[in-house]
C-alpha cells in the first residue's frame, strides 16, 4: 500500500474516532449517564478497525526473520504481558463496566492507585511489543494512531467522570497520573 493511501485511511479512521468519541459517546454520557449498547459497539468498531489497520500492509514474513533474539523476546514479552494484564483488568473491572454499559462508583483501588487508565497502559504495552517486532514507518503510524484514538476516548471519559464525581474525581486526578507519569 502506498504512503498516500495509508495516510488517507489513517486520517479517515482518526476522523471517525473523533466523531464517535466526541459526539456519540459524549452524548450518551450526558443523556444517560453511561454508554448505550450502540455507542459501546461504535467504540469497539473503532478499536477493531484500528487493530486491523496495520494488517493492510503486513509483509508476508511477519515477524521479520532478521529480528534479533533479544528484540523478539522483548516484543513478545510486552505483547503477552500487555494482553494478560488487559484481560485481568477487564475481568476485575467487569466487562459491562469496562465497556461503559454499567456505572457503579469511581474505581480508585488496585491498579487505579497507580494509573487512572491501566487498561490503556496494558494495551499500549502490547502495541509497543508489536512495534518492536515489526519495525517500520507504517507500524510507527499505527502506534501513533492508537495513541490518538485512545487519548480521545480517555478525554471523553474524563469529562464524564468529572461531571459525575466532581471534586472527588478532581482530587483523584491530582493524586494519580492519567497513564503512568505525572
Amino acid at each position: 500500500m502506498g504512503t498516500s493511501v495509508y495516510l488517507l485511511l489513517a486520517f479517515l479512521l482518526l476522523s471517525a474516532a473523533f466523531i464517535i468519541f466526541r459526539l456519540f459517546v459524549r452524548r450518551d454520557y450526558w443523556q444517560h449517564g453511561q454508554l448505550t449498547l450502540f455507542s459501546s459497539l461504535l467504540e469497539l468498531l473503532i478499536f477493531c478497525l484500528w487493530g486491523v489497520f496495520t494488517w493492510l500492509d503486513l509483509p508476508p514474513d511477519w515477524p521479520p526473520a532478521d529480528t534479533s533474539p533479544i528484540l523478539r523476546v522483548l516484543g513478545w514479552g510486552l505483547i503477552i504481558a500487555g494482553l494478560a494484564v488487559l484481560l485481568i483488568m477487564i475481568a476485575g473491572f467487569g466487562l459491562r463496566r469496562a465497556l461503559g454499559l454499567e456505572v457503579n462508583g469511581l474505581k480508585q483501588s488496585g491498579p487505579y492507585r497507580l494509573s487512572r487508565n491501566p487498561q490503556i497502559v496494558a494495551c499500549t504495552l502490547a502495541v509497543v511489543g508489536y512495534a518492536i517486532l515489526w519495525r517500520s514507518w507504517h507500524t510507527l503510524g499505527w502506534v501513533l494512531l492508537y495513541t490518538a484514538i485512545a487519548h480521545m476516548m480517555v478525554l471523553t471519559e474524563e469529562e464524564h467522570l468529572r461531571n459525575v464525581y466532581g471534586e472527588t474525581y478532581i482530587r483523584y486526578c491530582a493524586r494519580v497520573p492519567r497513564y503512568i507519569w505525572k
